[in-house]
């Protein structure tokens, strides 16, 4: 067993804790992952695996050279505008399905997967994230070969999964103490953290180019 074998373990513990600073963070994934959640014990997953087709993919671009592109202002001004006003929609989306929330034959105008994908390609601060944290790690699982990068992609994502599994398992299981009111304000707080966050995102945009 090499030296690099046997610090792998300890490496993957800091992708593990690094990733649960990001994923456990309250955001747009979140929220759509608790709406979706009151209806799906399974959303979770499947949130996560919208996540991943955004995620995985990145990860493989970022080794081959992207994370310096990713920090460029234009290309950070382009995803805060389009995410701030993708987030606007799925807000709007979920705010509308408020009535009918905890009606099993109704759901959000998208998929699990869909809302996944969508809420993390809207988010500027999750590629700059991978460009400069993500890549710093990248970086470091390179030292242990195609093993090492394999394993810090598989770790990251797996984290993803298993936490936002349990939190749509968690809202689902307890959805029997919600009455029509509290979910309702559930959902339009999801909105709201939705709309928030594009806000943010479109402000942000804008001013990276007024200062650009």
């Amino acid at each position: 067993m090499t030296a690099n074998t046997e610090s792998l373990p300890l490496f993957l513990g800091s992708v593990i804790l690094l990733s649960a600073s990001g994923v456990m963070m309250p955001g747009p994934v979140t929220a759509v992952t608790v709406t979706k959640g009151s209806q799906r014990k399974w959303a979770g997953a499947l949130v996560a695996v919208g996540h991943g087709i955004i995620e995985i993919p990145l990860i493989l671009l970022v080794y081959f050279g992207l994370a310096s592109y990713l920090k460029l202002t234009g290309v950070q001004i382009g995803v805060g505008l389009a995410g701030g006003l993708m987030l606007f929609w799925m807000a709007w989306g979920m705010f509308r399905t408020r009535p009918t929330a905890l009606d099993a034959k109704k759901d959000m105008p998208h998929s699990s997967i869909v809302a996944g994908l969508a809420t993390t390609a809207a988010s500027p601060y999750f590629f700059l994230w991978w460009a400069t944290v993500g890549a710093a790690l990248l970086v470091s699982a390179t030292t242990f070969g195609k093993t090492g990068i394999i394993a810090f992609g598989a770790v990251h994502w797996s984290f993803d999964l298993v936490w936002l599994f349990a939190v749509s398992w968690v809202v689902f299981k307890s959805k029997r103490l919600w009455t029509p009111k509290v979910t309702g304000m559930v959902f339009a707080i999801c909105a709201a953290v939705l709309a928030g966050f594009g806000v943010y995102f479109i402000y942000s945009g804008i001013t990276l180019a007024v200062s650009a």
